[in-house]
């Protein structure tokens, strides 16, 4: 597997800035495969452990220690991908994947090497971090999951893939088309198309203020008829236990969630970029406590996602 490196930082020893410049990206394709980037992390650092487990005449030995690095960290996603479900069972109500604060170059992960897929089956970089994307990809089995990201995503040919998900190129290719399928079959019958990112901005902060102004006539206007609201507090903060479907049912929803809020002091919400796309984060006494992505089609708010539990929010910054 040929997957170009990162630019050295400079240090000391070269092979050694050569295999930590690895870092950036092998977490941003863990993050995409697991939805978590506490996760992410935890499997970058047992790459990293069995790459120096070795003696240095077994690294000598790799001719491509990205490459390595890579198969290695995408069977450990793969691994724990087969157990996710199990544990996702026991998780208390609704599972989000972890929110990212700001765009793709907070977690840049694309490799620009291999084989690249057909023009027309490529998910670009902002859209492999999108909470819609994160949230079809929990649907897929791990096969799928890993066979898309990497060959859609990261441009891995199927026979690379083929080496992580241990199964014939052919068998790859038919697990991303399957992936596709679902991605598209999320989509459900043709809808309008995402506006501009200025355009989502400014329909998230005309949301913002009918919240805040408890104006349930303003949120529904601004919801598509079928939206629906999935919030995740993991036992660990107040959540809805199940998906909010129709517009009024969630406009009446936030409303009552704006007039509890309006007897806890200290607390503020603000626009911000969430996953690559414009969300809103909620500070209290000078931590985050909640974040709100939004999937809009057109000009209507068509998914939320709000994400309490605050082991997901370690990584966004205070107020």
């Amino acid at each position: 597997m040929s997957t170009p490196s990162e630019p050295q930082e400079h240090g000391t020893d070269p092979g050694l800035d050569a295999i930590m410049s690895e870092r950036r990206r092998l977490i941003g394709m863990a993050y995409r495969l697991l939805g978590s980037l506490a996760d992410a992390e935890d499997v970058v650092q047992e790459t990293y452990a069995r790459w120096y487990a070795m003696s240095p005449e077994r690294q000598e030995e790799i001719r491509t220690p990205a490459a390595w690095l890579t198969t290695v960290a995408g069977r450990i996603c793969l691994d724990l991908l087969g157990s996710a479900r199990a544990r996702r069972e026991r998780y208390v109500g609704e599972w989000i994947p972890e929110p990212l604060p700001g765009g793709p170059e907070w977690i840049s992960g694309w490799s620009g090497g291999g084989t690249a897929a057909d023009p027309a089956d490529r998910v670009t970089l902002d859209e492999s971090i999108s909470m819609a994307f994160l949230v079809v990809l929990e649907s897929m089995t791990p096969a799928e999951r890993v066979a898309l990201v990497l060959h859609d995503v990261f441009r891995y040919s199927f026979a690379e893939v083929a080496e992580i998900v241990g199964r014939s190129p052919a068998a790859c290719r038919q697990l991303a088309s399957s992936a596709r399928r679902r991605i598209r079959d999320s989509r459900g019958p043709l809808t309008a198309p995402a506006p501009a990112p200025a355009r989502q901005a400014d329909l998230v902060r005309d949301f913002k203020q009918a919240w805040q102004a408890k104006d349930v006539n303003a949120l529904i206007g601004l919801l598509d008829p079928q939206a629906v609201a999935t919030s995740d507090g993991g036992g660990l903060a107040t959540a809805s236990p199940h998906p909010i479907e129709g517009a009024e049912q969630i406009a009446r929803f936030f409303v009552d969630l704006s007039a509890r809020a309006e007897r806890e002091s200290g607390l503020s919400l603000a626009v911000r970029t969430v996953n690559g796309r414009p969300g809103l984060v909620a500070h209290q006494d000078g931590a985050t406590v909640a974040v709100l992505a939004f999937e809009i089609a057109g000009d209507r708010i068509r998914r939320i996602w709000g994400v309490r539990n605050p082991e997901k929010l370690r990584h966004w910054p205070a107020d």
